[in-house]
């Protein structure tokens, strides 16, 4: 029989079981970086930049000597030099003199503002007039104003984006120390299944979770290892278990979690393991069991694609969060339904909605269908939730909507 969890016990239980994994780090090449979880903290050992720099093309000026100026009474300065991209000024800034400086250049030694080249005027002869004072450290980026020795950039546990790996090629990284990903098996059971390039025959379906699951678990920050489909056969799937905790992180077993003569999924893993719960107050979903395999998380999903779906994006996906360190995130929107969602008998209720807007307000249509329907989902931009203790909401009644995706 079931031992039911509710979804909050099954989140605290996979944290309090599997969050001590031992993570396994590696370096990545920054171009391929992207999106993995840094594992280590990220301390600077230079300065970014190593020089004062010009924000602006101007003249590099002493502020002091440009106070007072003004569009009737300009400034006069000599030009002493002219600074080339990719250079630095071989002398320092002499009192009453200016540096023409380009976007980007280095400021001679001594200067401590640049005007603005539109804020002066070319005499010729090698002579400029300042119109408008310079506040010192204007249009100036000193050296070491974004990175300097010492300081923290990145923290381990973030998931590095464009923007952080731009830092990192700024302070010289041509890899990043990122977490390993981890390798989740799957394995698809049941008589009944055929690949999804077959044409299926009498009382026959196409395997649609393991494609299904492959793809959630490659958005979750895992690499897939799909092992096929294993007949209603006890002794096939527990080799198949066997192999896959041996060579995976984590294992999702699809079909043959419900009570039943047929399903050999609670046995092999009762022999193999220790089962942590069976069955979740959720809907669809319910018949959804979690064990641990030689120190590794085993979820056996039902077998229809709508409930394993939601068991992959509610727990799955957090238990690869806790495999990589980090707690992966989801977004949300807030928007009104477009009809009644009843819900009575004390389980959460997971339902696909589409987004619409109309008249500038957005709209949630809940996708009404059975827990079998994967084209329930299809098309779908997220789903709500109906908590357990809720018996539904009214039409008009504004809720959230986990949009699709984890981050």
């Amino acid at each position: 029989m079931f031992s039911v969890k509710t979804p909050d016990e099954v989140v605290d239980m996979i944290y309090t079981r599997f969050g001590n994994a031992d993570l396994k780090s590696e370096r990545a090449d920054l171009v391929n970086a992207c999106g993995r979880i840094l594992a280590q903290d990220i301390v600077a050992d230079t300065y970014v930049p190593d020089f004062d720099r010009s924000t602006v093309d101007g003249f590099a000026v002493r502020a002091s000597s440009t106070f007072g100026c003004s569009d009737s009474m300009p400034t006069l300065m000599r030009v002493s030099g002219r600074v080339a991209m990719g250079t630095r000024p071989d002398e320092p800034l002499e009192p009453g003199c200016c540096v023409s400086v380009p976007t980007g250049g280095a400021v001679p030694e001594g200067a401590d503002a640049v005007v603005m080249l539109e804020h002066t005027e070319d005499y010729g002869r090698g002579e400029i007039g300042v119109c408008r004072a310079a506040a010192p450290g204007e249009n100036i980026i000193f050296r070491g104003d974004d990175v300097f020795p010492g300081k923290t950039v990145l923290r381990a546990g973030r998931m590095l984006n464009p923007a952080d790996i731009g830092a990192l090629a700024a302070m010289g990284y041509e890899h990043a120390p990122v977490y390993k990903k981890p390798t989740a098996g799957i394995i698809s059971t049941g008589d009944e299944l055929v690949s999804a390039k077959a044409v299926p025959g009498g009382g026959q379906v196409r395997d649609v979770n393991s494609s299904m699951l492959a793809a959630a678990l490659s958005s979750y920050g895992a690499v897939p290892v799909q092992y096929g489909i294993i007949r209603d056969d006890a002794e096939l799937l527990r080799g198949a278990v066997s192999r896959a905790v041996r060579e995976c992180d984590i294992v999702l077993i699809s079909g043959g979690s419900s009570v039943g003569t047929m399903d050999a999924t609670r046995r092999v893993l009762e022999e193999s393991g220790e089962i942590l719960f069976h069955g979740i107050a959720m809907k669809p979903g319910k018949p959804a069991m979690l064990a641990k395999v030689a120190g590794k998380p085993v979820f056996g999903l039902p077998g229809h694609p709508v409930a394993a779906y939601f068991g992959a994006e509610l727990f799955v996906s957090y238990t690869i969060g806790v495999l990589m360190g980090r707690e992966l995130t989801s977004h949300s929107v807030r928007a009104y339904l477009s009809e009644p969602v009843s819900a009575n008998d004390g389980r959460a209720l997971y339902m696909g909605v589409f987004l619409e807007k109309r008249d500038g307000v957005l709209i949630a249509v809940p996708a009404r269908g059975k827990s079998g329907l994967i084209t329930r989902l299809a098309g779908c931009d997220g789903f709500l939730c109906v908590p357990r203790d809720c018996e539904g909401f009214s039409g008009g009644t504004e809720v959230t909507v986990t949009l699709y995706g984890i981050h």
